[in-house]
């Protein structure tokens, strides 16, 4: 059955949450919003490129940092409101230069930092 980009269910702001999950390992690196359009320059391309909230602007993981993601698969949930995204990850994914942006564990009640910058 084809896709159709129009089954998707986006947000009253047109968006839809993306996870980044490491293809190889399975290991969730990040979440990040992408609108319709990010959701096919990302197919068309096989870059991963989100929608910058704060920013109002497209952003393609890596163009600035180096640290590329590069599509293997893209992965609609149930609801169709949720994408995963399988990726190859080139360096941190996330911003503050750690593999990931699930670096905080809470633990007994504490925020433990579990993983240092890359």
């Amino acid at each position: 059955m084809p896709f159709d980009p129009e089954s998707l269910v986006f947000n009253d702001q047109g968006l839809i949450p993306a996870i980044a999950q490491e293809a190889e390992t399975g290991e969730v690196l990040m979440m990040a919003w992408m609108n319709a359009e990010a959701v096919a320059r990302t197919l068309q391309e096989g870059r991963v490129v989100y929608w910058s909230r704060s920013r109002q602007a497209f952003w393609r993981k890596g163009d600035t940092s180096g640290h590329v993601q590069t599509l293997v698969e893209m992965r609609v949930d149930c609801d169709r409101d949720c994408l995963l995204l399988q990726v190859r990850q080139t360096g941190a994914a996330c911003h503050t230069g750690r593999r990931n942006c699930f670096y905080t564990a809470l633990r007994d009640g504490e925020e433990v930092e579990i993983a240092g910058p890359m």
